[in-house]
């Protein structure tokens, strides 16, 4: 048994049994692939796959039982690489951070300014995606921290902390109807044409289950990931926004109004994400405290690791 079999076996579970994809992610050949899967079942004496001809199709009930070792082996593998990295190298490094655009443009910059002093010889790496690919990257162990307000919250295998909590804001040009209420009802605000966030991102599931809680039915006529977007097409007249409040700026965007969804929309919380299990590095602590300051070392460490 051998490191680069497990990794066969546990890509290949990872990546719906495409040996092709585990072969391009291991830096591999396919066969290659499919020799150190057939090895492994060989010396374990069991099949680990099912197969239709030479293309595998599911995992066999032994080998749904010998990845969920097989995925705890590999973890403590890089657990054991990050405490002797601890000892050779402390405030040196690499920590990729995976979160959406609006948490990278607006609610992480200076949480990064801040860590980028402590430590200079960190290289950090923003990997921007959606939230449920976001749960993705850090199962995977390709990402170390997740930041999102979505979809981490449900995964039993992360450790997850509160950063902060936010409302959206209706986004309107200067001057536009709405601004003359003192607070626009969800019935108001449906008359006009509306643009916002694609599903699954920022929020986007309150804002949808507020309106149908109403019996409201609004047009939505465009949605994107990025709110500089949405700022942009409501800029243009072709409807108002909804956004998250961090991430209008009123001294500098002076051509809109922003109204206050709080009441309207709920409220959201940013949550911070790690596996469990997972040896965290000094830097990578600090990282998780400077967004989540309510919490401390010794509560993220008994949470993600049980210290």
């Amino acid at each position: 048994m051998n490191f680069q079999q497990l990794r066969s076996i546990r890509e290949a579970a990872r990546r719906n049994f495409n040996l092709t994809e585990v072969a391009n992610a291991l830096h591999t050949s396919q066969p290659g692939v499919s020799r150190q899967i057939r090895e492994l079942e060989e010396e374990m004496g069991v099949e680990i796959f099912e197969r239709y001809g030479k293309r595998l199709t599911g995992l066999t009930p032994p080998g749904e039982e010998m990845i969920k070792v097989i995925d705890r082996l590999l973890r403590e593998a890089e657990n054991l690489r990050r405490v002797a990295s601890e000892f050779t190298g402390a405030e040196s490094g690499r920590l990729a951070i995976a979160t959406t655009h609006t948490q990278a443009r607006y609610a992480l910059p200076a949480v990064v300014a801040e860590f980028r002093r402590a430590f200079p010889q960190v290289m950090l790496a923003l990997q921007q995606a959606s939230p449920a690919h976001i749960v993705e990257l850090l199962r995977s162990g390709e990402t170390d921290i997740g930041f999102a307000s979505e979809a981490l919250a449900q995964q039993e295998d992360f450790a997850v902390f509160e950063a902060y909590r936010w409302n959206h804001v209706v986004l309107v040009p200067k001057g536009h109807a709405l601004t003359r209420a003192a607070q626009p009802t969800l019935e108001q605000i449906a008359e006009y044409p509306i643009i916002t966030y694609d599903e699954g991102f920022t929020g986007r599931q309150r804002i949808d289950d507020a309106f149908a809680a109403h019996g409201l039915a609004p047009e939505i006529v465009l949605t994107a990931m990025d709110s500089d977007v949405i700022k942009t097409y409501v800029g243009l007249g072709m409807g108002i926004g909804v956004i998250a409040a961090h991430a209008f700026d009123a001294a500098k965007e002076t051509g809109f109004t922003a109204i206050d969804g709080g009441e309207l929309f709920g409220h959201n919380t940013a949550l911070v994400a790690v596996r469990r299990g997972s040896y965290l590095r000094g830097y990578a602590l600090s990282f998780i405290h400077s967004l989540a300051p309510k919490v401390s070392s010794e509560e993220i460490l008994k949470k993600v690791i049980g210290a």
